[in-house]
């Protein structure tokens, strides 16, 4: 059976009036386009602020949970990171593992965390 194919969609946004930290919130859709089901085993992320101070997060699945998505499905879930700085950046991988046992990576594109109105 081939890899499920997975699709990452991130939707960052500022907590209002936070400041040193900065407080983001992202909410993360895993959504799953087949060919069969893939479980989330793991999450690594580096988190980059406006300084160039550079954060790797690892652990196993996402909020306490390791999800196996169907086909056609998507799971979503909302975390949160703080940043010393107004802007940052966001970029990972998921560790997936397909229905016949084997794993593989789930790429998520680099994303913006930043205060409204910071960046023209």
């Amino acid at each position: 059976m081939a890899t499920p194919t997975i699709q990452i969609r991130p939707h960052p946004s500022y907590i209002e009036g936070s400041r040193d930290p900065y407080q983001f919130l992202y909410l993360i859709e895993i959504q799953n386009q087949g060919p069969g089901k893939a479980q989330l085993l793991a999450r690594r992320w580096l988190i980059t602020d406006a300084n160039g101070k550079r954060v790797e997060v690892e652990g196993p699945g996402v909020v306490g949970e390791q999800p196996v998505i169907a086909p056609g499905e998507t799971f979503r879930y909302q975390s949160g990171v703080p940043l010393d700085t107004p802007l940052g950046v966001m970029e990972g991988s998921y560790l997936m593992r397909d229905e016949a046992g084997h794993e593989f990576e789930a790429p998520i594109a680099p994303f913006t965390l930043a205060v409204p109105h910071i960046i023209n």
